[in-house]
Order: structure tokens, then C-alpha cells, then sequence
């Protein structure tokens, strides 16, 4: 961010270019509508006096509970929100009932903006749509200013309960510009995701709609196809996706059947993608360029870029931003290249921090730096390599195995639609490598093992081995790992790929 940017905000950013451009699209969603940045703004400022005159404070949370049809509502209700002074705490109406609640509760919400017919759990405070709610007037100002907490994210609890990621108007705000020639991805006049209200992806994706140069154009539910057609319809110029969307594209070949060549950007982010999975995109995408985002809630804007590379396909890139990056080892000292520890990220924008909780704060920011909960390494060169998730790392007998790394082998199968890898007991060495497979074509386990044989170690190889029809995942498209042991709890390992579904 330029120093004479350093005090904007994003309603702020909203304010300016409704007063640029009013009638240009800024959001549009697929079979329901669109909004341009003057109608976004007048909106915005309806939402802001009502929640004013119902006696909302600077600093009140207010939850936003809706759905991917209601992005425009969403959009118009986050924006009053903050406008207002008030902390937004958006929620995907994907999520289940408890796990809304416990969001709402957790952060003490004085009220809830919901999209309509949203089913709320009961929490205390009032409850009303943007639009029951929006007052009439003029400009609403209310400037809580840069250090003021603007939003807070419950990360998606892959591993748990989801804790809120508190972020503020300057932590949002970086990087944002106010002149139109320096607006990002200018090479194109749409940019197309499918990401759900709440995730930390889909905030990336509101701040590009107020920041970037092309309209944003979203669809409601992914599927494949329906998003290819979007993508050919549009000609659009950028896509973005997360891991477990790029696999399902590929997996439909898309690209088969719809024209992608307008994409010149492809960008991946949530988590790393699988070698093979990015060499495939490459195919699948002739023209465009793919990149690989590492980052996460608590770290944003910190992350690492990746354009791939056949010759580091593995890695997940170097700081971009203005961002840091080290290598931590157990004494705490900075590791050597190729030394393995624990993953940190250094924000260039004022940390984010878990609302409310001190102790886990402490733990995981420290100085401007934010822990990731990952194991990795660097090169010579500073490229970030991922080994694995800290709590992922299976311990078997003698050896720490990376299911990162077992899955890149198993995705190199050409059967192998999708795959991940856990640790099951075992009575003498602790754990043992299982891994759960979606094939598109048959295969058996036989064959996957001769398969993985000069790919993986002998203590990497899975000594078990379950098809299933598909794998668990939360709303934002992460495998649950947890959830996977229930997978094999239940179901017989070494099943064959074509066995009834239920034995699959």
C-alpha cells in the first residue's frame, strides 16, 4: 500500500469508485442479478443508518448468515456493516446448525443479517434481511479508522472446533489502490470463482470485486460443467479455485467440451496442489497461467506465490506482497536450506489475531509473524516446500511419514481421481499409512502398490488401501482428515475400484 493509501478502508475504496464509475458492474452472480458500485454503495449506506438507528455501536459484532445465491445481499449487508463501525462475522448457511451457533455465541453477536428464508439458530439479538433493515438518506460516515477490528472469519475446523480469526480495516485494506491504471487483473473483465460466503477465499474474492479491474462473477453451487459454461460464456480471463475444484474440473474434462482459451489466469489457493494435478491444469488450460497461493486466515495477506514450474513442481513459491518467510526448527533457531521445521509467515499488514482467546493468540502470532501449522523446508533459492501439516504427520515406528507426499504419488495414477492419506493404529508401530481413493477408471490395489513402488518408500506405502465414492470435505472443499478414520472404521480395506458403492 502507498503511504497516501495507508487510511483507506474498504468501504472507503467502495465510496470512491461508486463516485468513479456508478453504473459499472462490480458483482454478478450467475441466474440471479448483478450490482454495480453506485447501486452497491447507496445499499451499503441504507444497511449502515439502519443498523445506526437500532442502536448498533462501533465495535458491535453483527453476524451474516447467507448463501452462495445471496452474494449480492451479502455483499451490500458486509459492507454496511463496516461502513457502520460494526465487525462482520460472515457465515455460509452451508454450515451446520451448531456450527453457526457456536459462531455466533463464541463472539457475543448484538445482531444477525441473513439472506431470505436463511434458517437462524437462536442466539439472542434481533435478526433482520439488508433490505428489512436499510434506512433511506444520504451518505453514512462513520470512520472506526484503521486499527479497529473490521471482520472476524471462523476458519473452516478441519482439525476442530472453528475459531475466530479477527481482522481490521487496515489488515484488509493493504495493498488496495485508488488509481484506476494500477488496478489487478487488468487482462480481463470478469473474474469467475465459487467460493462460499466465509471462507477466508471467498473474502479474497469480495475485496478483488471492490479492488480489482474486472467485474466479480460468481456461481452458487460448483459444479464442473456449469462452471466451464460459465467461463466460456463470459469469456472470462481469470478463474479461481480451490485444489478439490481444479481435480473435479479435470476429472469431468471440461476442457473437452468448452472453450477455455480466454483464461490467461488460473489461480489455486486453500491448499497446495498435487504435481500431477497442476501439470494437468497446465494441459487443460493451454493459455493460461497457473498459480499456486499458500497462505490462511490467520496469516492473510502474508502468502506465498507459486507460478508452476515443471522444474519445482512440488513447491508452493517465495513471499509476495511485501510478506516474510522462515523455517523455524524445535530449538526455535532458523533452519538451513533443506532443513526441515515449522512454517512462518510475516504479515506486511497489522496481524490478525483469534478473537477473544489470548493464550492460542500468543501461540500462534508472535512479533508480526504467524505460525502455519505446517512443516516444510526452503531451497538454496528461498521456494517454499511443504512436507506436511503439523498434526498430519503420521509417526510410524521409526519414521515420519508426509501424507502430502504419498498423495502426490498416488495422484500420479492415472486412475486416481483423488486420494487421501491418514495414519491408522497399530499395535507395534504406532501408526500405519492408509489411504482412501476416488478412481475414474478400474484399478486395484495390486496394481496401485506395484504402481507406488518406485514412487514411495517402504514405510510410505499404504497398508491400507480403501476405494471410496468420495471423499469427506467440509463447505470450503478440504478434506476432513478426521473424518477419514470413520472411512476405515467402517469400510473394508483393498476393496476392488468397481465393488458395489457401498463396499467402495
Amino acid at each position: 500500500m502507498t503511504t497516501h493509501d495507508r487510511h483507506l478502508t474498504l468501504p472507503g475504496l467502495l465510496r470512491r469508485r461508486a463516485e468513479e464509475d456508478p453504473r459499472r458492474p462490480a458483482l454478478l452472480v450467475a441466474d440471479v442479478g448483478e450490482l454495480t458500485f453506485g447501486e452497491w454503495d447507496r445499499r451499503a449506506d441504507g444497511v449502515a443508518r439502519g443498523l445506526a438507528e437500532r442502536g448498533a455501536a462501533v465495535g458491535d459484532r453483527v453476524g451474516l448468515v447467507f448463501g452462495e445465491r445471496d452474494w449480492i445481499e451479502f455483499a451490500v449487508a458486509w459492507c454496511g456493516v463496516t461502513r457502520a463501525g460494526c465487525v462482520a462475522v460472515p457465515l455460509s448457511d452451508r454450515l451446520a446448525p451448531a456450527e453457526v451457533r457456536h459462531a455466533l455465541t463464541d463472539c457475543s453477536v448484538a445482531a444477525v443479517l441473513h439472506g431470505a428464508g436463511a434458517d437462524i439458530p437462536e442466539t439472542g439479538g434481533w435478526r433482520a434481511t439488508p433490505a428489512e433493515l436499510s434506512v433511506a438518506g444520504g451518505p453514512f460516515e462513520r470512520d472506526p479508522g484503521p486499527e479497529a477490528l473490521a471482520q472476524i472469519i471462523y476458519t473452516s475446523g478441519t482439525t476442530g472446533r472453528a475459531k475466530g480469526v479477527g481482522a481490521t480495516h487496515g489488515n484488509l485494506a493493504y495493498g488496495v489502490t485508488v488509481n484506476p491504471r494500477r488496478r489487478k487483473l487488468a487482462h480481463s473483465r470478469h473474474f469467475v470463482h465459487a467460493f462460499p460466503i466465509g471462507s477466508n477465499a471467498g473474502q479474497t474474492m469480495l475485496v478483488n470485486a471492490l479492488d480489482a479491474s474486472p467485474a466479480a462473477l460468481t456461481l452458487p453451487r460448483f459444479t464442473p460443467g456449469r462452471f466451464a459454461k460459465l467461463i466460456e460464456s463470459y469469456r472470462a480471463g481469470t478463474v479461481f479455485v480451490v485444489p478439490a475444484m481444479a481435480i473435479e474440473l479435470l476429472n469431468a474434462r471440461v476442457h473437452e467440451r468448452h472453450d477455455l482459451s480466454s483464461v490467461r489466469l488460473l489461480g489455486s489457493t486453500a491448499a497446495s496442489l498435487p504435481p500431477a494435478v497442476a501439470a494437468a491444469l497446465a494441459e487443460a488450460f493451454p493459455k493460461a497461467t497457473i498459480v499456486n497461493y499458500y497462505t490462511s486466515t490467520e496469516a492473510a495477506p502474508a502468502q506465498t506465490t507459486m507460478i508452476v514450474d515443471p522444474a519445482r513442481p512440488a513447491s508452493v513459491g517465495r513471499p509476495s506482497s511485501g510478506g516474510d518467510l522462515r523455517i523455524v526448527t524445535p530449538d526455535g533457531a532458523t533452519a538451513a536450506p533443506g532443513e526441515h521445521g515449522e512454517v512462518w509467515l510475516r504479515s506486511p499488514a497489522g496481524a490478525r489475531a483469534y478473537y477473544g482467546d489470548r493464550r492460542l493468540t500468543g501461540a500462534t502470532f508472535k512479533d508480526g509473524w504467524v505460525r502455519m501449522g505446517d512443516i516444510g523446508y526452503l531451497d538454496a533459492d528461498g521456494y517454499l516446500y511443504l512436507v506436511d501439516r503439523e498434526s498430519d504427520v503420521i509417526k510410524s515406528g521409526a519414521h515420519k511419514v508426509s501424507t502430502l507426499q504419498v498423495e502426490a504419488a498416488l495422484y500420479e495414477h492415472p486412475a486416481v481421481a483423488e486420494a487421501a492419506v491418514t495414519g491408522v493404529p497399530h499395535p507395534v508401530l504406532g501408526k500405519v499409512i492408509a489411504a482412501a481413493v476416488v478412481v475414474r477408471s478400474p484399478v486395484t490395489a495390486a496394481d496401485l502398490r506395484v504402481f507406488l513402488l518406485d514412487r514411495l518408500a517402504g514405510h510410505e506405502m499404504p497398508s491400507r488401501l480403501l476405494f471410496v465414492p468420495e471423499l469427506p470435505k467440509n463447505h470450503v472443499g478440504k478434506v476432513v482428515k478426521p473424518r477419514l478414520l470413520d472411512l476405515f472404521d467402517r469400510g473394508p480395506s483393498d476393496a476392488p475400484s468397481d465393488a458395489p458403492s457401498d463396499a467402495r
